[in-house]
């Protein structure tokens, strides 16, 4: 059984036991948080419209972190412009525990 869930304004696919790196959320480690679908497949599969009604995927909170180091650099020639950022996007990294619905 998988499901399609919802969240930072991103869809994933994910199944019980998934650790997964999705948008910060606001929530402390070791706490629970819920997920809204917006598909769910088994024996037969439902689509939400938008969401699946009674449906929802629990996962826990394992940590906060940031990701690797990106390096922004703009350039223009002959007007001796140059900048350099640098830019670490944060995350929440959660274990799927159970799909309800």
């Amino acid at each position: 059984m998988f499901a399609i869930v919802k969240t930072g304004g991103k869809q994933y696919r994910v199944e019980p036991g998934l650790k997964l790196r999705v948008e910060k959320l606001k929530a402390e480690p070791g706490s629970q948080v819920e997920l809204p679908v917006l598909l769910l497949s088994g024996e037969k599969t439902v689509v939400g419209a938008p969401f699946v009604e009674g449906a929802k995927v629990v996962a826990e909170v394992l940590a906060h972190g940031k990701g690797r180091k990106i390096t922004i650099s703009r350039f223009k020639a002959k007007v001796q412009y140059r900048r350099k950022k640098g830019h670490r996007q944060p995350y929440t990294e959660i274990l799927i525990k159970e799909i309800q619905g």
